[in-house]
């Protein structure tokens, strides 16, 4: 166990060859900006009054891209049995998004830029008169902002040294998170895990495996998720990972693999394929599960009999890890034991600060993403 939620087992392959230990140490002690989010003293550009504004309603709509809304998402759907009002999360251009005529909802519109097309246009075809409307975006005027300002909806201010796939714990995750019933503050737990030597000592093994496997041109980092409510977790993972050190030829592409489902699709090719992929296993223990019915199991197959959904889940991916160490196929695996809000913000520590730490020593600058906003460019010119 490194903290009282998660158990982790890192990667067998791992060489000491970088000194991650004293970089990370460099980052803490220089007080990185965008780790400031991660500690329980930062402020959020908010407070409760605004809060109790929204509190009445219990429709939700977030609509953003990317880093604006991924990490809400996730927070949603990792904690949703504690969650009793209803989020839905606009992050695509799709025909088939639709109003339902009576149902009210309250518009969380974010963009840290203020110009995300995709973001303005959704907000344009899916508000209504009746909607309230908050805006989260810089304090500049912005497309959004001056929308925000033309409706005299709400606005809080998107911190600007915060990039939108490095927000989850700043206004972008937070608010939402408040809204939903959630407390903020125990996301944020940066402070006590500095002082935590297992879980520092396995972040900075971590890395050093990672590391490794790249100089060995092992550039696929697949997650074997066999949670379907950390699904979101992993999407924003993606991001975070992808956008952060996809630059200059170089970088990992994070591949989401839905477990046990993937067995019969993907699993064939992780075992025989292409041998350039390290993988993730990650696995929450559920305390309530549905049960198999006895009476209605053949004696051929007796030894699923008072088996629950989540015995026979966590069967398979140890077995698929045993096929996994027998094969020499490296991988690391999370186990999580709670599902709270704590637990949530040492994941996302973890692998912010992972993706920091794998941007240093690789020579890449883990907070620009040059190569997207040239499409944006592009888009712009091609409907002017």
């Amino acid at each position: 166990m490194i903290t009282n939620g998660i158990y982790f087992k890192n990667f067998k392959y791992k060489k000491k060859t970088y000194k991650i230990a004293n970089i990370l140490k460099k980052i803490l002690k220089k007080k990185d900006l965008t780790l400031q989010s991660l500690s329980k003293n930062f402020k959020e550009n908010y407070d409760k009054k605004l809060l109790r504004k929204f509190s009445t309603s219990k429709n939700f709509r977030i609509i953003g891209m990317g880093g604006s809304i991924l990490g809400a998402e996730a927070i949603y759907n990792f904690l949703k049995d504690k969650i009793k009002k209803n989020f839905v999360f606009i992050n695509d251009l799709d025909e088939s998004i639709k109003n339902k005529k009576n149902q009210k909802f309250s518009n969380l519109i974010v963009s840290k830029s203020g110009e995300t097309i995709e973001t303005i246009v959704n907000f344009n075809l899916l508000s209504k008169k009746t909607d309230r409307n908050l805006f989260i975006t810089e304090n500049r005027k912005s497309y959004l902002y001056e929308i925000a300002e033309k409706l005299k909806a709400e606005i809080v201010h998107h911190h600007n040294f915060i990039g939108g796939r490095y927000s989850v714990l700043s206004e972008t995750g937070m608010l939402p998170a408040e809204l939903m019933g959630l407390n903020s503050k125990k996301f944020r737990q940066l402070n006590t895990l500095i002082n935590n030597k297992k879980y520092m000592k396995s972040l900075v093994a971590n890395v050093e495996s990672i590391l490794f496997f790249v100089k060995k041109k092992k550039h696929n980092s697949i997650i074997l998720n066999y949670d379907k409510k950390s699904e979101g977790l992993f999407y924003w993972y993606q991001q975070l990972i992808a956008e952060s050190l996809g630059k200059n030829r170089k970088g990992l592409l994070p591949i989401v693999s839905n477990m046990p489902k993937d067995n019969h699709s993907l699993m064939q090719f992780y075992l025989d394929g292409f041998n350039n992929n390290f993988f993730t296993f990650f696995y929450v223990n559920e305390k309530s599960s549905s049960k198999i019915i006895n009476n209605k199991i053949l004696s051929k197959r007796k030894y699923l009999k008072n088996k629950k959904l989540t015995d026979i889940t966590f069967a398979q991916k140890k077995a698929t890890e045993n096929i996994f160490n027998n094969r020499n196929i490296p991988f690391r695996s999370f186990e999580i034991s709670k599902r709270n809000e704590k637990t949530l913000g040492e994941l996302f520590c973890f692998f912010i600060l992972e993706t920091i730490l794998l941007g240093k020593v690789m020579k890449i600058d883990p907070y620009n993403q040059p190569a997207v906003e040239l499409i944006k460019d592009e888009t712009k010119k091609i409907l002017s």
